[in-house]
């Protein structure tokens, strides 16, 4: 039969197509809209300049609502029946690999794509406990190095297989204490952020205890290779350094703190490092620290091969508020009045935004020195003035009087008669005997979470605004000399700042009661926690054997005595402190109107603010037609070129999506536990994704162990 060339050519293509149809239907099947390049989150909050950024549109604000959980991961470490765990993590995402830390505080590597675990350390030195905020990521292109601290322990982990490097250091690792000590000085040191890194320099903030007897608060740099110290940033200067006239004779001998536990930003291009740091210790006295005390409460720009200080400003004079700067700097580029400039950002627990020129430290906006009240204490000198920028706008209230009470809080008349009796109604009020007033509360306005910058310059920050109150006491140390010291002295000295005088905790949670603690725990269990801390609860290595057993003795409903109260030589100060004292309602809400949490986006080319709205909620008063009040919040956001913002941190365990240009919600989901760290956003084979470490345990919530990563179907 004659062969038909046109019927064979018309037959041909559907028979081609066929042969390539399970090509295209295993393509359609495994597609997403606007297929991305791979694109990692290479750093702790997005990258070096720290601005929790991603240039990423394949999510946006028109499908975000389309987004499904795409895997989970669950880290281990979580015990929500008896030991309160956290995660603070941001992860890191790198050619696909995403690396973090469990709540049993360990290291970790998983695909990205799909959460199949690839590795898990099994760290189990005798160290101090500690919840992280991640990991660091170094490669030379031969080689690739996961920085990891595991309590006063700095590792260096094969990025395949997350075993130590035994070149690095010593085995592996580095011993943080090592350089710090001073006379007087207790053990506890912990990096609880994850380190910076500039070319082959490895620079290291730690977290010390913040009583009078802490270690030295310097900033190391070391060799990534080797573990080599390279050079050494002294926060308290020695004599002859620069800003050793601001502190009294020897204090580097006899007062500690002063530390970078907050993280750094690096520029890069100009190889400098942006290093704030928090207060001098003990936080809340300073009779025996007098002077500005740098470089305490400071932002310093320091030359990051060498470790010389190229310019520095102190935002806090003297602090006797434990105001340290909260968050890691951004740095980014504003256009003011015509002109571009490279610029770097705190963000503070008071509220303000100070911004300064990257390159001279030369203030954007005006700040102007203020006066403030003289402290009441004998001993104390507090600075006349603080500095108080006049732009950006404040994104919190600045004061809390009778009339800022709720209207709706159940004990009102009694809250107000308490507040008349009280020091309040500006910052800086010094602590007296009488109870005191901050607001915002002592741990922000801002918090550790920080601020996210994007693409135009917009800052968003999340903050709290909580009344807290505290007072001064005298010390046992003070009056005891040799005598016995009873346990409940002792409580009140080393205890009660935390978990109350009453022993009762705060009342959200966020630090828990000990009353019958000793049912809970054996006495050794209790003498282990003491040892090595946990959470974010330090070590007490400054506490001798005998005063432990006398607290113990307390706890349990005896009140024994020993006979001194610190280690022969440790450091003391005349007073300490009655706690951190949030301040609620007989119904459990804070006393200050409403936000009580708040989300605000400023424009830092002028900066105004755009907007600010509530973040966060309590179901019970929306359903009483009370509008979203936002909540206490822990962790900071991700914010997209798809017009979107990523938080969690509520207290109220959701996860939301935000309209950055609004700040609408256009999505939101619950968590299996309240995401109290920051989200990261990455993309691999084509898919983007967004995950967040669902660890809990504070504020009232229950602990859990999940990373939970989302993306469109």
């Amino acid at each position: 039969m004659k062969r038909n060339p046109h019927l064979y050519k018309r037959l041909l293509v559907p028979v081609r197509l066929l042969m390539v149809l399970p090509g295209i239907v295993a393509l359609m099947l495994h597609a997403t809209p606007d297929a991305v390049p791979d694109t990692d989150w290479t750093e702790y909050n997005g990258g070096p300049d720290k601005n929790h950024f991603s240039s990423l549109t394949q999510i946006n604000t028109e499908n975000v609502k389309k987004l499904k959980v795409a895997w989970a991961y669950a880290s281990g470490g979580a015990d929500t029946l008896k030991n309160t765990t956290q995660m603070q993590c941001n992860p890191i995402v790198i050619k696909g690999i995403l690396y973090g830390v469990s709540a049993g505080a360990q290291a970790f590597a998983v695909d990205a794509a799909t959460g199949r675990e690839i590795w898990k350390t099994r760290l189990n030195d005798d160290t101090f406990n500690m919840t992280s905020r991640g990991v660091t990521y170094w490669s030379d292109g031969k080689e690739a190095r996961i920085f990891f601290a595991y309590g006063a322990l700095m590792y260096a982990l094969n990025a395949a297989d997350g075993k130590p490097v035994s070149t690095f250091g010593t085995g592996g690792k580095i011993n943080l204490k090592e350089g710090i000590e001073r006379p007087g000085a207790d053990d506890y040191v912990v990096a609880n952020t994850p380190p910076s890194v500039y070319k082959n320099v490895l620079i290291v903030g730690t977290r010390v205890s913040e009583s009078a007897t802490a270690l030295l608060g310097d900033v190391r740099a070391y060799d990534v290779i080797s573990g080599r110290l390279i050079w050494t940033f002294r926060t308290i200067p020695r004599p002859g350094e620069y800003g050793y006239n601001t502190w009294e004779k020897e204090n580097y001998k006899n007062v500690g703190g002063a530390n970078s536990w907050m993280g750094m930003a690096v520029d890069q291009k100009r190889g400098i490092v942006y290093i704030p740091t928090g207060s001098a210790a003990f936080d809340f006295y300073g009779g025996n620290r007098k002077g500005d005390n740098l470089f305490a409460n400071c932002l310093i720009a320091v030359n990051a091969s060498t470790g010389k200080r190229l310019w520095h400003f102190q935002t806090v004079h003297h602090d006797i508020w434990d105001r340290d700067i909260p968050a890691p700097p951004n740095l980014f580029t504003i256009t003011l009045n015509g002109k571009k400039t490279d610029v770097v950002s705190v963000v503070s627990k008071q509220g303000f935004t100070f911004v300064f020129d990257r390159v001279t430290g030369k203030p954007v906006f005006p700040i102007e020195e203020k006066p403030f009240p003289a402290s009441d204490i004998p001993g104390e000198l507090a600075s006349k003035t603080q500095p108080i920028p006049l732009l950006p706008e404040p994104f919190t209230r600045q004061q809390f009087t009778v009339d800022d009470v709720n209207s709706f809080a159940s004990n009102k008349e009694e809250i107000i008669e308490t507040l008349k009796k009280s020091k309040t109604g500006s910052p800086f009020i010094p602590l007296g005997r009488e109870r005191t007033l901050f607001f915002p509360g002592s741990d922000g306005g801002a918090q550790w979470g920080g601020a996210s910058v994007d693409e135009n310059s917009i800052l968003y920050v999340p903050a709290k605004e909580n009344p807290v109150f505290s007072s001064l006491i005298d010390s046992p140390h003070s009056a005891s000399g040799k005598a016995a010291v009873s346990g409940k002295q002792l409580y009140q000295t080393y205890c009660a700042a935390c978990h109350g005088t009453d022993r009762e905790g705060n009342h959200d949670g966020t630090i828990p009661g000990l009353l019958g603690v000793t049912t809970r725990y054996t006495n050794e269990g209790i003498l282990q926690i003491l040892a090595k801390g946990r959470g974010m609860m330090p070590a007490f290595t400054q506490i001798k054997e005998t005063d432990k057993k006398a607290i113990i003795d307390y706890l349990s409903g005896k009140n024994s005595s020993s006979q001194s109260s610190a280690k022969s030589g440790l450091s003391t100060v005349a007073y300490t402190h009655t706690g951190y004292n949030r301040w609620y309602d007989t119904n459990g809400y804070p006393v200050s109107t409403p936000p009580w949490g708040t989300l605000t986006a400023i424009n830092m080319n002028t900066g105004k603010r755009l907007w600010q709205v509530p973040l966060g909620e309590y179901p019970e008063l929306t359903a009483k037609g009370i509008p979203p009040t936002g909540t206490d919040n822990y962790g900071g956001a991700a914010v997209t070129a798809g017009g979107l913002l990523f938080i969690a941190a509520s207290k109220d365990e959701q996860f939301r999506a935000f309209d950055r240009q609004t700040g609408k919600v256009l999505w939101q989901t619950k968590l299996p536990a309240a995401g109290y760290a920051s989200p990261s956003v990455y993309a691999v084979n084509g898919k983007q994704y967004v995950v967040i470490a669902c660890g809990g345990g504070k504020l009232k919530s229950k602990s859990g162990d999940k990373y939970v990563a989302f993306a469109l179907p």
